[in-house]
């Protein structure tokens, strides 16, 4: 820093070294300038920005290189100034006036001159990465000052459109305007879209597909490499120019030139550009469709003529390959091409599936790009897999089945078996697509290729991929057996069970009117007692020895719940005692015709639906007092509740039950206690005799039995309920 300082401090220190090399190269003074030689070396070596700014001027550049052309590590003296005075020849397409456009121009040539040639040996990255932010920033203030003069822009466009400029000039003026937007991205972002927006307003696109329909490849290249330069700065500047009327042409340019045979790889470009220009992700919706329409609708059917008239038809393959090797039609693309064509193709299953599949399925487009298969390069059968390979990545039902429908991978299948034992990129391209399907679980696609080649593919069972195929096959197979079977009991136990809740339901929503006369329940419970079965408490029917059996419910004859007329709803002023003494003498007989029943029937009532005790005393606690009943409602609600406990089997539903009329045999009891202080000693009688009968009840074994006796008055089945 130190040295630096000095240096710089001596205004006339280059200015004196510089005159010094002179006289030693007029005399031939070898020492001298070697040491010359050193001495700016380690000046340059110094990496001071404020010494590059006095070397690089236009007064001392020249010496400051021609001091640097003896090396006394180079036994021969060059010539770099030699070659900048008369090998360089600088060529202005149109006249710069401006003096300091000019100065930057020459002077950024010869620095990166300097930097590539005369010391590309010892400087050191430091040093250059200085040297290049001095030519970024020429770069900048170069285009900085030429899109400002806004005579230069007009002036320029106005010679490429003019007929009378000649062709030579023209070729210049494309190529200097390739290096304008070249040097552009020395700009700061938003002057580079302000620039770019003014070139496509003056008409830039015009001037490239002039380009790009010329016969020079060379200037064809440059209309692409312009081209890619606006797509990698703003792509929605080209895509506003294609979908206009006169931008049309320019796409059916792209792709012509994607299929022409340029040499030096110049397809690829044009495939960079048209992916670009269909990408879905970042096209907004007008631009985007009528992009992808005129693509499609014109220039898709290009692409797909070249595969099918560069691969042999299945004719001449059959007859060529008794000779070895394929007769290819004359026309034939470059391989290179169909590769790209491939390429294309898939970038377009993935971004636009719905026109894909319309027009693949309408112009047979995949059995077309299959004729790749047919050819002898083997990355262009790849190719094809990879194809398939991407159409089955988009899980499309019409497409697979298209496949299946015009068997469409028996030219894979062949190119797999053709390929034999080689382990190579086609075999692992044709068993990763095997692989999957099968991870995919296609199964239209397992069983085609099982039941259609499985006779040439069972030589490669040794493979995983192609046994996991076969055992994948098997599995669907068995679990389509097992589930026909499982479907068929699946219908009749849905069929019993839709049976069984349509029962419930018509019982549930049957209509009980509390307004009917007693005559008719009279009447009601006459015909009940003619039935052959009664119902438990738990509302499961029991066959009775005798006729005169009464049940709460009837589930074989749902026509008298519907004539069931409940009694009227008693007065206050009705005596209780009665009631509770008839009750009583009731039980009683109850439990008499129960003694005298045969031990046959209790073995077939047990059998049918046991009933822990807990459940039974329950059941008889609600049948202490009717007085204890608030109104005819509460019994029937507690009605239909008994008989929906009938239904359930469960465990649950019955703790559940259990554990409800336990509590409300405790509020029963409860309620006989302050009915005891007013009722006369024969309800407290009857009380007693129904508590004594529930316990003798008990002792049965929690055997189920009828809650109401035979001979019971219809007053007795309601509040019995």
């Amino acid at each position: 820093m130190r040295l630096t300082e000095l240096i710089l401090s001596d205004q006339d220190f280059f200015r004196k070294l510089m005159g010094l090399f002179r006289i030693c190269e007029d005399l031939d003074n070898v020492d001298g300038l070697h040491m010359l030689y050193k001495i700016v070396r380690g000046i340059i070596l110094l990496n001071s920005p404020q010494i590059f700014e006095k070397i690089f001027g236009d007064d001392l550049i020249m010496d400051i290189i021609g001091s640097l052309e003896y090396d006394p590590e180079v036994p021969q003296v060059q010539h770099y100034r030699n070659f900048l005075k008369e090998h360089v020849v600088f060529k202005e397409a149109i006249p710069i006036k401006d003096s300091l456009v000019l100065s930057k121009i020459h002077q950024t040539y010869k620095v990166g001159y300097f930097k590539d040639v005369v010391l590309a040996r010892v400087l050191d990255e430091g040093t250059v990465a200085n040297l290049n932010s001095i030519i970024h920033g020429n770069n900048a203030i170069v285009v900085s000052l030429l899109k400002d003069d806004s005579t230069f822009i007009q002036e320029l466009f106005a010679r490429l459109r003019s007929p009378s400029t000649s062709a030579e000039s023209k070729k210049n003026l494309v190529y200097f305007l390739h290096e304008f937007c070249s040097l552009s991205k020395s700009l700061q972002m938003v002057q580079q879209l302000r620039l770019f927006r003014d070139l496509m307003n003056e008409g830039i696109f015009d001037i490239v597909s002039d380009a790009l329909q010329s016969q020079d490849k060379k200037l064809v290249l440059t209309g692409t490499d312009i081209l890619n330069l606006f797509m990698n700065q703003d792509p929605n500047l080209l895509r506003t120019y294609v979908v206009r009327q006169e931008g049309i042409p320019l796409l059916g340019l792209l792709v012509k030139g994607m299929i022409t045979d340029f040499g030096d790889n110049m397809h690829c470009q044009f495939l960079e550009i048209l992916r670009s220009l269909l990408d879905s992700y970042t096209l907004s919706g007008a631009q985007r469709d009528t992009i992808i329409e005129i693509f499609y609708e014109k220039h898709l059917g290009q692409l797909i003529d070249v595969i099918t008239a560069s691969c042999p038809s299945e004719g001449n393959a059959q007859s060529s390959s008794c000779y070895g090797e394929r007769v290819e039609p004359p026309t034939v693309a470059k391989p290179e091409v169909l590769s790209n064509i491939c390429e294309l193709l898939c970038f377009c299953v993935l971004h636009h599936p719905y026109r894909i599949k319309c027009n693949f399925l309408l112009n047979n487009v995949i059995d077309k790009v299959l004729l790749l298969t047919q050819r002898r390069e083997k990355y262009l059968v790849v190719a094809a897999v990879r194809f398939v390979r991407t159409i089955l990545s988009r899980h499309d039902e019409h497409l697979i089945n298209h496949i299946v429908r015009n068997n469409l991978l028996k030219p894979i299948i062949d190119a797999f078996v053709g390929n034999g034992n080689r382990y190579n990129l086609l075999n692992s391209a044709v068993l990763e697509l095997f692989e999957y399907i099968r991870k995919e679980n296609l199964k239209s696609l397992v069983k085609y290729l099982v039941d259609s080649f499985w006779i040439q593919l069972v030589k490669f069972e040794y493979l995983s991929s192609v046994h996991s195929l076969k055992v994948k096959h098997e599995q669907f197979l068995e679990s389509f057996g097992t589930k026909g079977t499982v479907n068929v009991s699946d219908n009749r136990k849905r069929g019993d069970e839709r049976a069984l809740e349509k029962e419930e339901e018509d019982y549930f929503n049957e209509d009980s009117d509390e307004e009917d006369t007693a005559s008719a329940s009279m009447s009601n419970t006459q015909k009940v007692q003619t039935q052959p079965q009664a119902v438990l408490s738990n509302g499961v029917a029991a066959s009775q020895p005798s006729s005169r059996s009464v049940g709460l419910v009837d589930y074989d004859d749902d026509e008298d719940d519907e004539d069931y007329k409940p009694p009227p709803k008693k007065q206050p002023d009705t005596s209780e005692e009665d009631e509770g003494t008839m009750e009583s003498l009731k039980l009683k007989r109850k439990l008499a015709s129960k003694d005298r029943e045969p031990e046959l029937t209790k073995r077939q009532r047990l059998g049918k639906n046991p009933k822990p005790k807990e459940s039974v005393f329950a059941a008889f606690c609600t049948t202490l007092n009717p007085s204890v009943l608030p109104n005819k409602k509460a019994a029937i609600s507690m009605h239909s509740s008994r008989t929906a406990d009938g239904v359930k089997n469960s465990d649950d539903v019955s703790q559940e039950n259990d554990s409800a009329a336990s509590r409300s045999c405790s509020n029963n009891n409860s309620s006989d206690e302050e009915d005891r202080k007013e009722n006369e000693p024969a309800s407290s009688r009857g009380s007693s005799d129904c508590l004594h009968g529930t316990l003798e009840n008990r002792q049965l074994g929690a055997e189920d039995c009828p809650l109401i006796p035979p001979k019971s008055s219809p007053e007795m089945a309601v509040n019995g309920s």
